[in-house]
């Protein structure tokens, strides 16, 4: 086994690729997008305490749901923006923690949950998931 700039890393193709996707996250729209996807995260971890889900009874699974489901988007959106080159293979877990994000209301707490946590966590996971898919999207955008 070969070391140092040998290997698969020191490809000319690879390299070309990782150069493309850094150009692309330099974009403006793709540090929006990024800054976005990081606070809608902060969003969805404060929530419980932004709304008050401790008056609902039985909400104490949805509110460790959303502090841990928020962190992971806000740390997502912090990689893609530090790091797009090599953070964009995980890009698809955005729009996916944004479709729990939505449907959690539910299957945490169970069949009644309250209007302001349905509302607040819908339009917020419909948020991460459009912003998910815009990040997706955006090493596609060096080609116009």
């Amino acid at each position: 086994m070969t070391s140092g700039a040998t290997g698969i890393e020191a490809h000319p193709d690879i390299a070309q690729l990782r150069n493309s996707y850094e150009l692309a996250a330099e974009k403006p729209v793709a540090g929006v997008i990024d800054g976005l996807t990081m606070l809608s995260g902060l969003y969805v971890a404060l929530s419980p305490w932004i709304l008050g889900f401790s008056r609902f009874t039985g909400t104490t699974d949805l509110q460790v749901n959303n502090l841990i489901t928020g962190i992971a988007v806000a740390v997502m959106g912090m990689g893609l923006a530090s790091a797009f080159g090599r953070t964009h293979g995980v890009a698809w877990t955005v729009p996916i923690l944004g479709v729990w994000t939505i449907i959690s209301t539910w299957v945490v707490s169970g069949p009644a949950p309250q209007g302001g946590t349905i509302i607040s966590n819908v339009i917020v996971g419909v948020l991460i998931i459009v912003l998910g898919i815009g990040t997706m999207a955006v090493p596609m955008l060096k080609r116009r």
